[in-house]
């Protein structure tokens, strides 16, 4: 058997990868954050297979699950929001497999700042303005922040920032980041980006606070900052397509 680690998306249930959704079709047993990953995602599993939502399990908990559907020598698939490999949780559950001889993989999915941007059109790389975007967080009682990873160094690049799992801590980003972009720097808010009910709302660090609390984010959002949001406009063209650029497909 194999344990299949997938990252279903954002939330709508057309977002998710071809494979990841052919793992789910044929898997024995669906363990999904439920949180996280509306229903509607695992509902083409297979009739009779159980798909149990992890929400209110520990570590523990599920590893034994994992354990038992292997001893029945069954394929488990494990459905964690957007693309696993950016706060998905799966490094302690790959340790605890890695230990006991349980074998898995893992399916990228589309992850949160991605969708965002798509949502709004928006390309987070623009020539001459911005050809970074840093994704990072702020401490929570979940995860801590590493020393080295400050936001205000990050600020400094001036790069596209993408904070994801954040929104509790809006007044100390607002804080931080103002003085080194200034209060006019484009912030936007995601709230349960591509889902039925998704909203947005945009502004500066000026007001972004504001506007958020007043639109009732308190979770399940992702916040943008950056000065490439809205300069679009101002932007230079990349010289991929320009006529005079010659490449290997294009003399």
């Amino acid at each position: 058997m194999t344990v299949s680690f997938i990252g279903a998306g954002p939330g709508a249930p057309d977002l998710i990868t071809l494979r990841g959704l052919e793992r789910i079709k044929t898997a024995d047993l669906v363990l999904y954050a439920g949180s996280l990953v509306p229903e509607e995602v695992v509902a083409q599993r297979r009739d009779g297979v159980d798909a149990i939502d992890t929400a209110p399990m520990d570590l523990d908990a599920i590893i034994a699950k994992i354990e038992d559907a292997h001893a029945k020598g069954w394929n488990v698939a494990r459905v964690h929001s957007g693309d696993p490999s950016i706060y998905g949780a799966i490094a302690e559950q790959m340790r605890r497999l890695d230990a006991i001889g349980i074998p898995y993989e893992v399916v990228p999915g589309v992850p949160a700042f991605a969708a965002m941007a798509a949502s709004l059109n928006l390309e987070l790389t623009l020539p001459n303005i911005v050809q970074s975007v840093v994704l990072t967080r702020v401490s929570s009682r979940a995860s801590a922040m590493p020393p080295s990873e400050d936001l205000a160094a990050f600020a400094r690049t001036g790069a596209t920032i993408a904070l994801h799992l954040s929104i509790a801590g809006l007044d100390k980003i607002v804080a931080e980041l103002t003085p080194i972009l200034g209060a006019d720097c484009p912030a936007i808010v995601g709230h349960r980006v591509s889902w039925p009910d998704q909203a947005f709302v945009a502004g500066t660090l000026a007001d972004i606070r504001d506007k958020t609390i007043a639109a009732g984010f308190k979770r399940t959002a992702l916040i943008l900052v950056g000065k490439g949001l809205t300069a679009a406009a101002q932007a230079g063209e990349s010289r991929l397509y320009a006529a005079e650029h010659t490449r290997y497909l294009r003399e």
